[in-house]
This record gives C-alpha cells, sequence and structure tokens, in this order.
C-alpha cells in the first residue's frame, strides 16, 4: 500500500521512498551499495523514463554521488531505444585529439576547484561516453537476435513490439553487466498509461501489451542462466478501486491495494 493518492507523490514513493523530499531512487542506491559490474556501461539505466509525475528524481541520486544517477535511454511515445551523441561525427584521431584536450582542461578545474561532487561526476561522465561509444552501439543494436527471440518478445508483432524492445534491451543490459535497469511502459508522460477513470476495458489493451514481453523476457533470463541472480520486480504506484466510477465505465485511484510481483534471485 501508499499514502500517495496522486500520480506525481505516489510514482515518487515507488522509486524513492519519499513522496516531497528529494532521496534517491532505489537503483541509485542499489549502485552505490553494489558498484558497476561493467565498467564500460552505466551502471543504472532507465529505459523510455516518463517526462512527469517526478520526472529524472524517479532515477536520480539526490544526495549519493552524481556516479550513481540513471542513465535514460529512449523516450515515451518514441520507438527508437537510442542514447543521443554516442558517435562522434569527428574521425578517431580528431576524437582522440579532442578528448585530450578535454582533460587537460578537466585536469586544470579540478585542481582549482578541488573534488567537488558535481565536478568528478561530470568528469568521470565524460570518460564513461568515451568507453561506450566501443561498447554501447552493440549492446543497444536488437537486430543481433535471432527470429525465434524477437518472436517470443512479440516484436514482430504491433500490440507487443514497443514493450518487446525495452524488455529485449533490459535482457541484453543485463547479459552485459549493467547493474540495475528500469524498463517503464507507458507513451505519454502526460497521462499514465493505466489510469482508466472511465473506459475500463482499455486495461485489457495495456495488459496484452506488456504480458508477452514480460514473459518473453522472464525465459529469456531463465535460459541464459540469469535469472538466478537477478530479480525482476514488476509493480505500479498504485492500483484501482474495487468499486466503479463514472456511471461504472471506470476506477479511481487505490493506495489501499495492488499488485506486485517478483520472481528470480532466489525469490519464490
Amino acid at each position: 500500500h501508499t499514502e500517495g493518492v496522486a500520480h506525481g507523490p505516489a510514482t515518487l514513493f515507488l522509486h524513492c521512498g519519499a513522496m516531497q523530499e528529494a532521496r534517491p531512487s532505489f537503483g541509485s542506491w542499489v549502485l552505490y551499495g553494489l558498484g558497476a559490474e561493467n565498467q564500460n556501461l552505466p551502471g543504472f539505466v532507465s529505459i523510455a523514463p516518463s517526462l512527469g509525475n517526478g520526472g529524472a528524481r524517479n532515477y536520480g541520486n539526490a544526495f549519493l554521488p552524481t556516479t550513481c544517477q540513471g542513465s535514460p535511454i529512449g523516450t515515451p511515445g518514441v520507438e527508437s531505444l537510442e542514447i543521443n551523441a554516442l558517435t562522434s561525427p569527428l574521425a578517431p584521431q580528431h576524437e582522440l585529439a579532442r578528448r585530450e584536450l578535454l582533460r587537460q582542461i578537466n585536469r586544470q578545474q579540478a585542481d582549482r576547484w578541488g573534488s567537488a561532487d558535481e565536478l568528478q561526476g561530470v568528469l568521470e561522465s565524460y570518460e564513461l561516453a568515451w568507453r561506450m561509444q566501443t561498447v554501447a552501439p552493440e549492446v543497444l543494436d536488437l537486430n543481433q537476435e535471432s527470429a525465434a527471440t524477437l518472436e517470443a518478445y512479440g516484436i514482430n508483432e504491433p500490440q507487443t513490439q514497443s514493450y518487446g524492445r525495452r524488455c529485449l534491451l533490459a535482457r541484453r543490459l543485463c547479459e552485459a553487466g549493467v547493474r540495475f535497469i528500469q524498463v517503464n511502459y507507458g507513451d505519454n508522460s502526460a497521462n499514465p498509461a493505466w489510469d482508466q477513470h472511465s473506459n475500463l476495458p482499455k486495461h485489457a489493451e495495456h495488459a496484452a501489451a506488456v504480458d508477452r514481453p514480460i514473459a518473453g523476457l522472464l525465459a529469456d533470463l531463465k535460459q541464459r542462466g540469469l535469472l538466478d541472480d537477478t530479480i525482476v520486480w514488476w509493480g505500479s504506484e498504485f492500483g484501482r478501486t474495487p468499486y466503479s466510477e463514472n456511471n461504472g465505465t471506470g476506477r479511481d485511484h487505490n493506495p489501499n491495494a495492488f499488485t506486485m510481483w517478483v520472481a528470480g534471485g532466489g525469490f519464490k
């Protein structure tokens, strides 16, 4: 249950454990405690995060080191799951010279200002971005998957292809050693997908859009031996009331009871 009855506070509570004050997100705490496994990729990724209802705070670091914040990939309503400006338009030798110049300037700044956390976070992000240029494009390329895998995630079907791509990318990131991955559902940041105050049968469309991709993700993780030490946690900020709204066509927000399920990582 939760005490949040509006989407914004309840979503922040879901991800950060607090509805108002700035607190680190769950993923930031996990990355802070366990560290990164792959030094060439972000340790915490949020796939197609919502722009509203807390926005970047849902994958933010708050008072933890800036290196613990999540890195967004993709946006709601846009099918492309890319990292902005991942590749450089410069020739390799020119990019290398540019990088070395930036290093010199950054060292001068660090010597001048000391080890300020925000500055250090920026410097480390530059270094990570450089390393990602050689690793991330391959991880993000879903075309490397077999036809059977694409079918299992429902990527060839219009109803399931959007969320299927997000779930498949999550498996590829997991396999590459990304510590914490958020797989967000929704295509409109201004109107949460499952928010049916009327036309409750619309929930059937949302369920159909996520059911097959989630099943594909769990089966894929299991067959690759990743489910043994990967926890998959599914849920939302609140549920819907058991009584009707708007002449029986919808349901209101329900913070008192809603569904969560957990798989993998030893959970039964």
